[in-house]
């Protein structure tokens, strides 16, 4: 599963670089050409890079949520879970050994 992130995590780069260098490509033209200045390429730009991690972030959260609940649902659990049960075993453990008379063991 983890080839499979991997692989499309690097789709996802190789679509976002080659979207960029295309739309950065389009405003320098439009700037040679004088249909826009040189100021509102750059604004442009900025705002589709802005634009762009704002989705990419989305993205990112929704493939997380998606992954988290298909490992739920294979019945595994998470870091956060595993360790609030080891947390509550040690609990255990010890109000368990301190209940238990020495002499006992």
């Amino acid at each position: 599963m983890s080839d499979l992130l991997r692989k499309g995590f690097l789709i996802g780069i190789g679509a976002a670089l080659n979207g960029k260098e295309k739309v950065e490509k389009v405003y320098n033209e439009m700037v040679e050409k004088g249909q826009m200045s040189p100021t509102e390429a750059k604004e442009a730009i900025r705002e589709f890079r802005e634009k762009g991690e704002a989705q990419n972030e989305k993205w990112n959260a929704q493939t997380e949520a998606y992954f988290r609940e298909q490992i739920r649902d294979l019945g595994f659990v998470t870091k956060e879970e595993y360790h609030a049960l080891e947390e509550r075993v040690q609990k255990l453990e010890q109000l368990h050994e301190s209940s238990t008379d020495p002499g006992e063991e």
